[in-house]
């Protein structure tokens, strides 16, 4: 099993991967709140854990993968004032609260099958969980760390902090945000402005309500992750993961809650993943500068060129290792393409390679330590951009094969092939469109161009060069590839 080195938010530093009960892994990561259509902020944390959890399996774990869906709870301005995301939505559309929520929720999981983003193990959604939550209030109430307002029920968060720390996933300091917040004390139910609310008492034109000990309500946004990650992972799991833009208010609340409940904290590894910003601006929808996945795969959006793949985008996203910021440009998404397009050319074209009785020096070198030099990177905290750049040398080593430049056995050739299709398919969930898509037109093409090319042939028996020349830039013209080896002609159609 590989020695896996991941970051570790809790502690700001990398860690050596030990999971409490191995080879079991337990692994919660925060899912989108379904209100509208997923965007490209949604596709970075999805891919993230994807890899995570893909890799995870493949060097020889039992994963289970919970991610959740949020409809319910997440308020306006991710506080306790505003409006519930989903209801303000179904008020707008006149719909009820559940068929926004399954609409979206169904948009997300197109988005995901298209970018091969794997399903995670189970997907509880908040509202089936709300018992759960309820009990979780419950518990922090009966251990003095909580209390009721007007029907609502809030986290004592100076109390809480006098027998632990909150702010220890953030670094933030309480003194610092109590002070912060003062000019607003003694306005509206809570003691002090940074308690967060637990249970919420709904006024009357609020659709969304289940009854409590409390009042008629609904949980607070914090409360499902705790109460969902408990119930399918138990009081300690190995992994929670999500977007930086969640360590606070969210995931140091999640912390709060659990050693308020428990007596200490349910996560043993906080992992995070940087965000996808416009002109250096977080994209999201709260901000109203977002692009949706569908208008990236269709083009329809003014700030668009083009359109994009799916595996565009995920090639792009896997091109920066996910602690990393990524700026959306048209040019980064171009030169995400034509990356992508050249890493499938090469593995396409190790089928036209023809072996050798042995290979040469350099070639063997590279071969035997290609397979390592991808899984150095992965256990670097998942270092993506390093395993592409390696797949990048392969390619490299692809064309000096096929061109005849150096020789290759068919052992290594078979290892390069297995290798670079792991870690370009099964490690980094990349498909392959452009064979897929150009299988067919290939097909329909060949007989035309062997045809032509086969009038070539004729006029370069005869000497006559011009035609030749002409048929092969006519060809290239068309968009299609052409070249003289030794072995022969050979042709592809440009993507």
């Amino acid at each position: 099993m590989q020695d896996l080195v991941i970051y570790n938010t809790l502690h700001r530093k990398k860690e050596l991967f030990q999971p409490i009960a191995a080879p079991n892994v337990g692994m919660y990561v925060c899912g989108p709140t379904v209100y509208g259509d997923p965007h490209l902020g949604h596709a970075r944390p999805a891919i993230t854990f994807d890899i995570l959890f893909r890799y995870l399996k493949h060097i020889g774990y039992k994963v289970r993968y919970v991610r959740n869906i949020t409809d319910v709870g997440h308020l306006e301005h991710d506080a306790d004032e505003g409006d519930d995301k989903i209801e303000k939505k179904a008020r707008l559309e006149q719909l009820e609260p559940m068929e926004i929520a399954q609409h979206y929720t169904n948009r997300y999981h197109d988005a995901m099958r298209s970018l091969n983003v794997l399903p995670p193990s189970i997907e509880p959604h908040a509202t089936g969980h709300i018992i759960e939550q309820e009990e979780l209030v419950k518990q922090i109430l009966a251990n003095g760390y909580a209390y009721e307002s007007n029907g609502s029920i809030y986290f004592d968060v100076e109390r809480y902090d006098k027998d632990h720390h909150y702010g220890v996933l953030s670094g933030r300091n309480i003194t610092d945000m109590i002070n912060n917040s003062r000019e607003l004390a003694g306005v509206g139910e809570k003691r002090n402005q940074i308690d967060f609310a637990l249970w919420k008492r709904a006024m009357p034109e609020h659709i969304m309500r289940w009854p409590s000990p409390w009042s008629d309500g609904f949980p607070g946004w914090h409360c499902e992750c705790t109460a969902m990650g408990r119930k399918y992972l138990g009081d300690h799991f190995d992994i929670h993961g999500g977007g930086m833009d969640l360590i606070f208010p969210h995931h140091e609340c999640e912390i709060a809650q659990a050693v308020a409940s428990q007596g200490d904290e349910m996560v043993k590894y906080w992992m995070h993943n940087n965000m996808i910003t416009i002109n250096g601006q977080k994209m999201g929808k709260s901000l109203g500068n977002f692009i949706t996945l569908e208008q990236f795969f269709t083009g329809e959006h003014d700030t668009l060129t083009q359109a994009y793949s799916p595996m565009t985008i995920r090639f792009f996203i896997l091109s920066a290792h996910y602690r990393g910021t990524v700026d959306f440009s048209n040019e980064a998404l171009q030169a995400a393409e034509k990356g992508y397009e050249r890493l499938m050319n090469g593995i396409e074209d190790l089928a036209r390679i023809q072996s050798a009785a042995a290979s040469d020096e350099n070639t063997k070198k590279f071969v035997a330590g290609f397979r390592q030099k991808c899984y150095d990177a992965m256990n670097d905290d998942l270092m993506t951009p390093a395993v592409i750049s390696t797949l990048f040398e392969a390619c490299h080593l692809v064309n000096i094969l096929i061109d005849h430049k150096a020789q290759i056995s068919a052992d290594d050739l078979k290892e390069l092939t297995e290798a670079m299709q792991l870690f370009a398919f099964d490690i980094l969930g990349l498909q392959n469109e452009c064979g897929a898509n150009n299988d067919a037109r290939e097909e329909a093409y060949g007989k035309v161009v062997d045809m032509v090319l086969d009038l070539r042939a004729k006029a370069k028996a005869e000497k006559n060069w011009a035609v030749s020349d002409q048929i092969r830039d006519a060809l290239a013209e068309a968009g299609f590839q052409v070249k003289d080896t030794k072995d022969g002609v050979t042709w592809k159609l440009d993507r």
